[in-house]
């Protein structure tokens, strides 16, 4: 998952802005610099709490503009994400979402909605996959 930055350059800098995510920007002194911020700045404006109920613009094909930079979102990111959102349009708690995927211990489905542990196995990607067909697991991947 891949999302878009518009590059300006301004007063001996840069400043750049997600193209899909109102509010997402930083800026910087080089593009490198620039490149790293807009990383930090995306995986913190993703990274919503895990009770959060605020559903993200997908990202959409890289636009023929110029001056965009693509930056990636990490597999554990994007798939907590992911999952988050799915759960959330389908209007179910985090316990109804973790029967439908018969997984016993409500910490266990907790950290599949946490960027900083969700790491799953094949066996519950599986599960995913069968109860929210909507989650794009090569989509995660990249």
């Amino acid at each position: 998952m891949e999302y878009h930055f518009l590059i300006h350059k301004e007063d001996g800098g840069y400043w750049t802005e997600c193209l899909e995510l109102q509010g997402c920007q930083t800026q910087a002194d080089t593009l490198g610099e620039l490149k790293e911020n807009a990383r930090e700045a995306l995986e913190l404006y993703l990274g919503e709490p895990e009770n959060s109920r605020v559903i993200f613009n997908l990202p959409k094909p890289r636009p023929s503009k110029r001056n965009i930079m693509t930056v990636p979102v990490p597999p554990t990111l994007a798939f907590a994400m992911l999952l988050r959102q799915a759960r959330v349009l389908r209007k179910l708690t985090q316990r109804q979402a973790a029967d439908l995927l018969e997984i016993k211990h409500i910490s266990a489905y907790q950290r599949l909605e946490s960027p900083e542990s969700s790491n799953p196995e094949l066996k519950t990607l599986s599960k995913v996959k069968r109860v929210f067909p909507e989650i794009a697991i090569d989509f995660v991947l990249g």
